[in-house]
């Protein structure tokens, strides 16, 4: 654990520093080492993973002042308080402010490693708390939910949950139909900037002589029929998420014009000089290689890396087949509360042919088949022959891996409905206690998973 966790160390004395930042990477921690509190405390952010180390008497920012801080910033986050004799009551007090430990001088390499050792492994277990906290909110919150089993949806989640409340730019990337708006509404909705717009833009629907009128705004007169003031949607998103899909086909002018904003989060209107400063999150979208768009001159290059923080990717439907039967279940319930009709049960040879199809137009393409399902019922088979007619001569999946798909979604389904509960799920599915046990193993199945 301790090469994966960073201590910055803060002694005015270089020799006390140089010493005891060797113990420490000797120990195996990355160490960073400052004379000046006001310098290391950039440094740190409420998801840093590391420990802090920090004498109390310094010029400057003290260390007193520094917990104070950290503190400020988050209250978890571990600090240990290096005191002189005549300091010790001084540090006791700042223990019961929230300070994780102190050492008084001299002190002894064991003590000094064995503090920071126990401090990690403190802040190790904060953060993944945390974590789990967030993806428990995630589960249970109202608004967008990402439907998904698969590892892939499963990485999705979890990163959307560590992006969330954080101001990062987010580029979404999927082919048409993954579900990219559905991506970006999760990280507004589970993000500080909630109760704010979320502002969606398709930049391949709005003609080209008028998204800049459309995202900048403009004063009245600006050019000819502005006959009043109008709000942009970049104005209208500030405070909270803007999101740009199609941002490929965005003119090559206004990807100038966004990449200063960008880098500057401000605006001007059209028509007019003054720089509106801007709190908003962007998150973009698009469905081909921006990279390769920018090497053939399709797409600015400083742009795209402007935009590629962090890349989020979603599989087409064809790479997650296995979540298949689950989303069918899901968009059937869904219609089935819109429209007013109970959810009829498809029959194990229509669920192997949902498993068969390659969906070319992925989730949105399931759910369209789903809500005719819910709505026509027996019209599934005519739409599923319709959607299986000219395939492959070979199928997607082998017999055996159908009929895995098919058994983990039920067993899957049915843990949820009864909450995990081992005994009720087995009534439902009537199998004995330890076939559903070795089935659940076969497919990493954790009953913890499905209570509330």
């Amino acid at each position: 654990m301790n090469d994966s966790i960073p201590v910055i160390f803060i002694d005015d004395e270089q020799s006390v520093r140089q010493a005891n930042a060797q113990t420490l990477e000797l120990a195996g921690f990355e160490v960073r080492a400052f004379a000046r509190a006001e310098d290391a405390l950039p440094r740190i952010d409420s998801d840093w993973p590391g420990v802090v180390v920090s004498d109390i008497r310094m010029p400057g920012m003290d260390g007193l002042e520094l917990l104070k801080r950290l503190q400020g910033l988050d209250a978890e986050l571990p600090v240990i308080l290096v005191t002189g004799h005549g300091d010790v009551s001084m540090a006791v007090q700042a223990m019961r402010d929230g300070a994780y430990d102190f050492i008084e001088k001299p002190f002894s390499v064991d003590r000094l490693v064995d503090t920071v050792r126990r401090a990690a492994s403190r802040r190790a277990l904060n953060l993944e708390n945390r974590r789990l906290r967030r993806e428990l909110e995630m589960q249970s919150a109202p608004g967008p939910r990402i439907v998904g089993n698969t590892p892939a949806m499963k990485r999705l989640r979890d990163t959307i949950a560590r992006l969330a409340d954080t101001d990062a730019d987010i580029l979404i990337q999927g082919e048409t139909g993954t579900g990219k708006e559905l991506v970006a509404r999760a990280l507004h909705e589970h993000s500080g900037r909630r109760a704010r717009h979320f502002v969606a833009v398709n930049c391949g629907a709005i003609p080209e002589n008028l998204i800049e009128a459309e995202l900048f705004g403009h004063e009245a007169g600006a050019f000819t029929d502005a006959r009043s003031r109008r709000i942009g949607r970049f104005e209208h998103a500030n405070g909270g998420t803007l999101f740009l899909d199609e941002i490929e086909s965005m003119p090559p002018a206004v990807q100038v014009r966004l990449l200063r904003v960008l880098q500057e989060r401000a605006i001007e209107r059209l028509g007019s000089n003054e720089s509106i400063p801007l709190d908003l999150r962007v998150v973009a979208a698009t469905k081909v290689d921006l990279r390769a768009e920018g090497g053939q001159g399709r797409f600015r290059e400083d742009l795209y890396y402007r935009l590629n923080v962090v890349t989020l990717e979603i599989p087409p439907l064809r790479e997650r087949l296995e979540d298949i039967p689950l989303l069918f279940q899901h968009f059937m319930l869904v219609a089935s509360a819109r429209y007013g009709i109970e959810v009829p049960v498809p029959d194990p040879d229509q669920i192997r042919a949902l498993l068969l199809h390659p969906w070319p137009g992925n989730v949105r393409e399931l759910r369209n088949v789903a809500d005719r399902y819910v709505l026509l019922g027996d019209q599934l088979d005519y739409d599923l022959e319709r959607l299986l007619h000219g395939g492959t001569q070979e199928p997607a999946l082998t017999l055996p891996q159908q009929v895995e798909c098919f058994e983990k979604s039920v067993i899957q389904q049915q843990l949820a409905q009864h909450k995990g509960s081992i005994k009720d799920t087995m009534a439902a599915l009537g199998v004995p206690r330890k076939t559903l046990y070795d089935k659940m193993r076969k497919y990493g199945l954790d009953k913890n998973h499905y209570k509330t």
